[in-house]
């Protein structure tokens, strides 16, 4: 399936961005979908994953910040950020994994699909 990441863009610290993520020709009723973001000369990691079941979790660093959602008919999963801060800045991705919820959900492994990522700079 094809990812299309989208809803980046350039915010002050404290505004807010919600980014999209769709999944080309199907739905994600039968996908855990993550987030993840690559900040230059780091590493990618882990932001946020919902599962199919409705199951969701956060990395410690964007927690009570970031909400991730899925509209009622599957088709697109939500990044909503909030409380930006400068160490948000980085590539955010989307990836989804349509086969059984086994598996370190938290890195890039479990996941068999990515989309293109989309930039979000949080600066003053």
């Amino acid at each position: 399936v094809q990812l299309q990441a989208s809803g980046g863009g350039l915010v002050q610290p404290g505004d807010s961005l919600r980014l999209s993520c769709a999944p080309s020709g199907r739905t994600f009723s039968t996908y855990a979908v993550g987030w993840f973001r690559q900040a230059p000369g780091k590493e990618r990691e882990f932001v946020a994953v919902s599962s199919r079941s409705g199951y969701t979790h956060y990395a410690n660093s964007v927690k009570d910040r970031f909400t991730i959602s899925r509209d009622n008919a599957n088709k697109a999963v939500y990044l909503q950020m909030n409380s930006l801060k400068p160490e948000d800045t980085a590539v955010y991705y989307c990836a989804a994994r349509n086969r059984a919820w086994t598996g370190s959900w938290w890195e890039l492994g479990f996941y068999d699909y990515w989309g293109q990522g989309t930039q979000v700079t949080v600066s003053s």
